[in-house]
C-alpha cells in the first residue's frame, strides 16, 4: 500500500510546506538523503499552542504537536521530491526508503523530564504513515526556548530511492 492510501486510511491530509521563519529552506538533499530544517507544529500557518511543556502545555498536548511537526517535516520532504521532478503530494513519499534519524526538541519547564514521551508523537506518526521505513534512530532534547515560543520542533533525516 502506498503512502497516499495510508494517509487516507489514517484520516490525515499532508499539509502544504510551512513557510520558513528565517533565512533557510525547508529541506535539502545530498545524494540519496534529505535533511529537513526543524519543523514547528504549524496548522494553517499558525501555532495551535505556545509555551513550555510541563507548564503552559501538557505533555499529551505536546505529543500531538510533535505529531503535527513530523507531518510538516514529511510535507517538506514531499515538496523537495516534487521540485526535483518526482511525484506530487503524498505519492512523493513513496520514494522514502527509511527515516534514518529524528531529532525532537521540546521547550521544557525546568522540572519537566518527559521529552521522550513527547517526541513519541513524531515517532508514532512516522511509523503509521511509512510502516517499517518510518522506524528510526532518535534524540529527544529538552531546551529552554524554541522559535516563536513553540513547544516542540522536529527535524528528519530521510533516505530516498536513488
Amino acid at each position: 500500500m502506498g503512502v497516499a492510501q495510508r494517509l487516507v486510511e489514517l484520516g490525515i491530509e499532508l499539509p502544504g510546506v510551512a513557510a520558513p521563519v528565517a533565512a533557510y529552506v525547508p529541506a535539502v538533499r545530498t545524494g540519496t538523503y534529505v535533511y529537513t530544517s526543524g519543523q514547528l507544529p504549524f496548522v494553517d500557518g499558525a501555532l495551535p499552542a505556545t509555551g513550555k511543556v510541563g507548564a503552559q502545555v501538557s505533555a499529551d498536548d505536546a505529543q500531538g504537536l510533535a505529531r503535527t511537526a513530523a507531518l510538516n517535516a514529511l510535507a517538506a520532504v514531499a515538496a523537495l521530491v516534487h521540485s526535483e521532478g518526482g511525484p506530487e503530494g503524498a505519492e512523493a513519499l513513496d520514494r522514502v526508503v527509511r527515516v534514518v534519524k529524528v531529532v525532537g526538541f521540546v521547550a521544557s519547564d525546568p522540572s519537566f523530564t518527559g521529552q521522550p514521551g513527547v517526541v513519541n508523537g513524531a515517532s508514532t506518526l512516522l511509523h503509521e504513515v511509512l510502516g517499517e521505513a518510518g522506524v528510526h534512530a532518535r534524540s529527544a532534547v529538552g531546551v529552554a526556548a524554541l522559535p516563536l515560543d513553540a513547544p516542540v520542533e522536529v527535524e528528519l533525516v530521510v533516505e530516498l530511492t536513488p
